[in-house]
């Protein structure tokens, strides 16, 4: 075991707009090579549409798309004995955060339409209404778990 103190992490700080750490975390998600200013211009605008189109609260729709998204269990491989096993454990609330979050923006990507903008409030929207791609691979992470429940007791 190493001897240096492990390292403390750090929340993310809320967006300057919305007041909101889960919006600074979409908008880390969305980064890519470092445009900050453009990921938060493509979250901004999505949930300006996402409040077009829904006459909500685009933080509270969110909220509900990410708790929606958010899966209880993953699996994860274990090599025991030579043969490895897909291993069912609970996930912690950040980590669930994160991977819904980490889905909510693939399925956006791989979304027909044009700008990310639309793409990734139409996949929040249905996101929130238990529809769409994100939901589909929560579906799927729990089938995987719930047939490989059998090696819960390989849980390290």
């Amino acid at each position: 075991m190493s001897r240096r103190s492990k390292s403390k992490r750090v929340l993310a700080q809320p967006d300057p707009i919305y007041n909101s750490r889960l919006v600074n975390l979409l908008v880390i998600r969305v980064l890519k090579s470092g445009k900050k200013s453009v990921a938060q211009k493509i979250v901004y605008t999505a949930l300006e549409i996402i409040a077009e189109k829904t006459n909500e609260n685009p933080i509270l729709l969110l909220e509900k798309a990410v708790t929606n998204v958010t899966p209880q269990v993953e699996v994860k491989a274990r090599r025991v004995g030579g043969s490895t096993y897909q291993v069912p454990i609970e996930i912690r609330a950040y980590r669930g955060t994160n991977i819904s979050l980490k889905w909510l923006i693939e399925f956006a990507r791989e979304r027909s339409g044009r700008g990310m903008a639309s793409k990734l409030a139409n996949e929040i929207i249905d996101a929130a209404k238990n529809a769409g791609g994100s939901i589909r691979r929560k579906e799927q992470t729990h089938k995987m778990a719930e047939a490989n429940k059998a090696f819960a007791h390989f849980r390290y």
